[in-house]
């Protein structure tokens, strides 16, 4: 059922990545002539996606109505919020509002594009408002697993929307700023229009556990390790660092960064102030061998068993400068992005082979996650109490679920929009319908190429992945039409040549007997004689192997 909307204003809103996906979050939200983004991510690449770095949302929709954009409202500073900035500022050049880590991390980046002279980066701090003619955007401090993030209250005409960006509930959180729940009472009590929710840990029960109880696990480990301590985490959890650093000099253990992105934001963060670290205790990696085993501890990336990640370099002993050390404990401050558990098994079992302890999130309760569970989201939904329901963040089954827990709290189900990338929901104080497609997708960078990867390119090299390329050369007299020299016959990926030798030949002899057809018939169009033998020869290898290789014959002419 839809409510009607009579008012001639109505507020759109616009969701261009982060529906029924894990990433790539972005938002538009239009009202008359003004459009404000909050956030704009990316997305990693599946399996799928053969070659491909980097997968950032369309904005098509933006750049058609770019003259009504008036800025990108950051929540918080992780790749699936951040991470796409570079290529869309690049096309669409807007002031970016965020907090000072937030911005801090958003100009490294801008800076490793050589784009940041160019960006106007506006830092704000939780209760600041951005104003515009028809927006008056409210940043409301949360928890997450990464600091300084933030919830949106935008205000406008027809009513307030809230939107939660990622959050959980932590009542002892380790830099002491609690997610500012008096502030969600004050707008429930007002009349918020519609309230945008984090889906992504909707099909946990119960509360989500505080940063602090991994602290004190974290200790405890640290109390039986012999050797070397050497902790994988997210180089963004910058609370879970400085635990890790909180227990190394508890225990007297100097402490060295790994891992690029490791080095760069803890850089920043003791820069900045948010993370504390005796320089006297800061180590680098270059210098772990001067001393003892016992008195070193190594914060590195790759706790999601990244292949070219530095914990994987140690674990296969391709690192240049680690090495594991019998002795060594390994602790895994993580849990499996949806996708990589066979990468971290594989991770783990190394390590293991290497003579090191490992302690991970099946072992030890090393990990706690950074977004809400069940109980959280039901004291928001009551403290908000919204006329509106949208789920973000999360797959189909996450925002079917969180709608789910909306009716179970006695929100109406007509009032709850489970949206899809690209649909619009169209909003006033009378009602509240879906209302037409914007132009939306996915971008794909494959190294310094921006969408220029699309489905036919992916087909052809999941193609190859999977079946190989075989190659026909030929070399024809043009004159005479007489073969000078093959076929001969290149393959890659398809088979082992020496103990193929025979299926090679025949397939030569495919050929040959093909031309000689094609010179029966006076055929002496190309395209139709590399047509004509990319099908015959196609048709022999799949009854032979059960193989679709791609053919590329190759015909050259010498006069």
């Amino acid at each position: 059922m839809v409510t009607k909307i009579k008012n001639k204003n109505k507020v759109k809103v616009i969701p261009l990545g982060g529906l029924g996906e894990i990433g790539k979050n972005i938002t538009a939200i239009e009202y008359d002539n003004e459009i404000i983004i909050i956030d704009c991510g990316l997305a990693f690449p599946d399996a799928e996606m053969y070659g491909v770095d980097l997968v950032i949302p369309d904005i098509t929709y933006l750049l058609n109505n770019s003259e009504k954009v008036k800025g990108i409202l950051l929540t918080h500073g992780h790749e699936d919020h951040i991470g796409a900035l570079p290529y869309v500022l690049n096309q669409l050049n807007v002031p970016v509002y965020g907090t000072r880590l937030t911005l801090a991390l958003v100009k490294s980046k801008l800076q490793e594009h050589n784009m940041l002279s160019d960006c106007t980066l506006n830092e704000i701090k939780p209760g600041d408002e951005v104003k515009t003619e028809n927006f008056r955007i409210e940043f409301i401090r949360v928890c997450h697993s990464i600091a300084d993030a933030c919830a949106l209250a935008i205000h406008t005409r027809e009513g307030v929307i809230v939107h939660t960006g990622d959050f959980k509930i932590d009542y002892t959180p380790i830099d002491g700023e609690v997610t500012n729940l008096q502030h969600f009472a004050k707008l429930g009590g007002q009349r918020v229009l519609l309230l945008m929710a984090d889906s992504t840990n909707v099909e946990r029960l119960g509360y989500t556990v505080s940063e602090k109880v991994i602290g004190e696990n974290l200790t405890r480990i640290f109390a039986r390790a012999k050797g070397r301590v050497i902790v994988a985490s997210f180089a963004s959890n910058i609370h879970r660092v400085q635990q890790i650093i909180n227990s190394s000099l508890f225990y007297g253990r100097k402490v060295a960064f790994s891992g690029r992105s490791m080095e760069r934001i803890s850089s920043i963060a003791i820069e900045l102030g948010y993370l504390t670290l005796p320089e006297d205790q800061l180590i680098s990696v270059d210098d772990i061998n001067k001393y003892a085993d016992e008195r070193v501890t190594i914060i590195t990336t790759g706790s999601q068993g990244e292949p070219m990640s530095a914990l994987s370099r140690i674990a296969s002993s391709s690192h240049k400068k680690i090495r594991i050390n019998s002795g060594d404990l390994v602790i895994i401050s993580a849990s499996p992005i949806p996708g990589n558990k066979k990468l971290i098994s594989k991770l783990i079992d190394e390590l293991f082979k290497k003579g090191a302890e490992v302690i991970y999130d099946a072992v030890e309760e090393v990990h706690v996650s950074g977004h809400a569970c069940q109980e959280e989201l039901k004291l928001i939904h009551n403290l908000i109490k919204p006329k509106f329901f949208m789920p973000v963040h999360g797959e189909f089954r996450h925002l079917k679920q969180h709608g789910d827990l909306a009716e179970s709290l006695g929100m109406e189900s007509k009032n709850i929009f489970i949206m899809e990338t690209g649909q619009i929901l169209e909003l006033s104080r009378n009602g509240a319908r879906k209302a037409g497609i914007a132009p939306s997708g996915s971008v794909m960078i494959d190294g310094i190429g921006i969408g220029d990867v699309g489905s036919v390119v992916l087909r052809d090299r999941k193609h190859l992945a999977q079946d190989g390329i075989l190659t026909v050369v030929i070399t024809i007299d043009k004159n005479s039409f007489n073969i000078l020299s093959g076929p001969d016959i290149i393959t890659r990926g398809f088979i082992y040549v020496k103990e193929s030798g025979d299926l090679l030949n025949e397939a030569r002899d495919v050929v040959k007997a093909e031309l000689d057809k094609c010179m029966e018939r006076k055929i002496t169009d190309w395209f139709v004689i590399k047509s004509n033998i990319k099908y015959c020869l196609g048709q022999f290898l799949y009854v032979r192997t059960r193989r679709n290789p791609i053919i590329i014959p190759i015909i050259m002419e010498v006069i």
